[in-house]
C-alpha cells in the first residue's frame, strides 16, 4: 500500500484523503452544495466512478445534478434484509409534505432564471391553510404545524436561513430530494393527501407520517 494513503494506525483503505473526507460528507448528509464547497464538488465530479464503486457495497447511489451543483445518496431499491440505508430517517408529516411540494413546483418554475426562490413564515402559513380540511378554523394549530413543518425543512436544509427573518430561500436539492419526472403530477399527488386527510374524521393531525398514497415520490433520496 502507498505511505501517502495511510492516514492513521491500521489504516487498509485505498482512498486518498480529499476522496474519503467527500465519502464522509455524503454519507453525513444530507446533502453537498457544489456552490458552497468548490472543491468538494469538484473532487466527487473527478471520483464519481470510485466513489459509487463503494457506496454500491452499502446499498447506497449516489445522485449527481450538475446543472445544480447538488449531489447526495438515495437508497438502493433492493428486497432484501440488511439492505436498509444506514441512516434511517423520519418520513416528512403531511403538512411537512404539503410545503415541500408546493416549494418544488415554485423552484421548477423559477428553473433557468438566475434567481432564488423564497419562501416566507407568511406564505408558508398560506399554502398550508390552502390545503386544510373544510370546516377547520384553528389557527393556533395552523401557526404551530407551520412552524413545524418550516423547522423541519430547516433541519433537512430543503430550505435555508436568510439575513431577514421569517424568510427562507429554497434549496436546489429539494429537486433532487423529491424527484418527479414531471411537476404536472404534483398537483395530482396534493390531492391525494388532501383526500386522505379528510378521510380522517374528526382530527386536524396529518392522515400520516409520511404519505396519504402508496406513492414513494416524496420518499426521495434523503427524506
Amino acid at each position: 500500500m502507498s505511505t501517502e494513503r495511510t492516514l492513521f494506525p491500521g489504516d487498509t483503505g485505498s482512498f486518498p484523503l480529499d476522496m474519503r473526507q467527500a465519502l464522509v460528507r455524503l454519507l453525513r448528509g444530507p446533502y453537498i452544495d457544489g456552490a458552497a464547497d468548490p472543491a468538494l464538488w469538484t473532487t466527487i465530479l473527478t471520483h464519481s466512478v470510485s466513489l459509487q464503486q463503494y457506496l454500491s457495497e452499502i446499498f447506497l447511489l449516489l445522485s449527481v445534478d450538475s446543472e445544480r451543483k447538488i449531489a447526495l445518496l438515495a437508497p438502493a431499491e433492493i428486497e432484501a434484509v440488511h439492505a436498509q440505508p444506514i441512516v434511517a430517517r423520519k418520513p416528512l408529516r403531511r403538512e411537512e409534505t404539503l410545503l415541500a411540494l408546493r416549494l418544488r413546483v415554485l423552484l421548477d418554475r423559477h428553473a433557468g432564471t438566475g434567481t432564488d426562490v423564497s419562501i416566507s413564515r407568511a406564505g408558508a402559513r398560506e399554502i398550508l391553510a390552502e390545503h386544510r380540511q373544510p370546516g377547520t378554523v384553528d389557527d393556533k394549530r395552523l401557526d404551530e404545524a407551520t412552524d413545524a413543518a418550516l423547522a423541519r425543512l430547516l433541519n433537512l436544509k430543503l430550505i435555508l436561513p436568510t439575513e431577514l427573518e421569517n424568510e427562507y430561500r429554497v434549496s436546489n436539492a429539494l429537486a433532487l430530494a423529491l424527484p418527479f419526472d414531471s411537476i404536472d403530477q404534483i398537483p395530482a399527488y396534493l390531492a391525494a393527501l388532501d383526500a386522505g386527510a379528510q378521510d380522517e374524521p374528526g382530527t386536524d393531525e396529518p392522515a400520516t407520517d409520511g404519505s396519504a398514497t402508496d406513492d414513494s415520490a416524496t420518499q426521495g433520496a434523503f427524506l
